[in-house]
């Protein structure tokens, strides 16, 4: 870690597992702040046990959990536990998911964690927060996709609700999770207290959905699936080439002129069935069918760059190999390498936000399953080798 590193000391004690927990605390360690990760002995983070794999590793956990010190603990024995409320004066952030009432349980509620550190920051990720009549529903992204109203909202027209193709509302609640830590940490810095950050995968998803929440809202419009197009503007809509699809967004009058410019149909400009927005999608079919049997004819990278000359936003449709290899990702060094002392150097997504003072950090790291116990129970907490050696003869480490 970088001494110049934004997070630099502050220590975050990381009881997450799975992706928004881990999520959120990956984005802090990738600021410099450091991470213990408590895990239990053998079994680790479940998603030490999800693929894919590489040589019996999961790369999915380790896309999660750059930089942090794995510290195995029994949080299940009395003498786990008081391993934790020995950390936790020591530590300037606590962060857990479990479902509301396991930490109570476990005697590590803020209330009882305050009393340790009165000025913690105290930070739970759940799916329905910690008052909600929801609060004991077991939540998983998909659950949380279908409920939160996205599913409703995603698929072709006329389909069936569909999931987005990724973990969306882990993530978001992972990037909302490290927002209040890092607001609460700013104003515990100002006023000396410490907040009880409470946060919510279905609130989450909720605060995302301003287009659809603007029609409910409002209008009592309750939307639904449209496919790729844009649910009020057209044609903001995908479209086929020779060689793959592209995206276009004419989102006015001027940008639809000047596509059917380039298509050479200026005339359909001013027919009365394509005038208006309105009167675009009452006749959607028709002005799709006349745009696509247009794009079809053409290149995609050549079309692309056509639309952008005539100022319509535009761009391919690429799939994962596409964004892995382009230009793009290289300079903004999106991928980076990292080490894992048995696969060696890998490549890892770090967060994305860049930051004009904060120099270059060196290459993350992927812990094995209690790689930094002993460490971390000798530096933090003093014991010795024979204390350590009795724990792990216990079976609390």
């Amino acid at each position: 870690m970088h001494q110049s590193s934004i997070l630099n000391g502050i220590r975050v004690l990381d009881l997450t597992r799975v992706m928004s927990g881990p999520f959120c605390t990956s984005m802090l360690a990738d600021l410099g702040a450091e991470i213990i990760k408590i895990e239990l002995p053998e079994i680790g983070d479940e998603a030490r046990h999800f693929g894919p794999y590489r040589d019996g590793e999961s790369t999915y956990f380790m896309l999660l959990n750059r930089n942090k010190k794995s510290v195995t603990v029994n949080m299940k024995e009395p003498a786990g536990r008081d391993i934790l409320s020995a950390l936790i004066p020591k530590c300037d952030v606590i962060v857990e998911n479990f479902r509301p009432g396991v930490m109570d349980r476990l005697g590590l509620d803020e209330a009882s964690v305050r009393k340790l550190n009165p000025t913690i920051i105290y930070a739970s990720i759940s799916g329905f927060g910690q008052n909600s009549p929801l609060k004991n529903w077991p939540a998983f992204d998909l659950v949380i996709q279908a409920m939160s109203g996205l599913m409703s909202l995603t698929g072709p027209k006329d389909g069936a609700p569909t999931a987005v193709g990724e973990s969306m509302a882990d993530v978001s609640t992972g990037m909302f999770g490290a927002f209040g830590i890092m607001a609460a940490l700013f104003d515990r810095e100002r006023n000396g207290k410490g907040h009880h950050v409470d946060v919510a995968m279905f609130d989450s998803m909720m605060a995302m959905q301003l287009t659809g929440l603007s029609r409910q809202l409002y209008a009592g419009d309750t939307p639904k699936p449209v496919g790729n197009r844009h649910p009020i503007t057209y044609p903001v809509d995908s479209f086929p080439t020779l060689d793959g699809d592209i995206v276009m967004v004419c989102f006015s009058q001027q940008s639809f002129r000047a596509l059917c410019t380039l298509m050479e149909r200026p005339e359909l400009a001013d027919d009365p069935r394509f005038l208006t927005n309105d009167a675009r999608n009452t006749n959607e079919k028709q002005l799709r069918d006349l745009i696509s049997a247009w794009t079809v004819t053409q290149h995609q990278a050549a079309l692309v760059e056509l639309l952008q000359n005539a100022r319509i936003p535009a761009g391919p449709v690429w799939d994962l190999h596409d964004v892995a290899q382009s230009d793009h990702v290289s300079e903004r060094q999106l991928v980076v390498q990292g080490t894992h002392s048995k696969l060696g150097s890998i490549p890892l997504v770090p967060q994305p936000v860049k930051f004009s003072h904060m120099p270059p950090a060196p290459d993350p790291h992927i812990p094995m399953l209690g790689e930094h116990t002993d460490k971390v129970l000798a530096e933090l907490l003093g014991m010795d080798e024979q204390a350590i050696a009795d724990y792990r003869t216990r079976k609390i480490i």
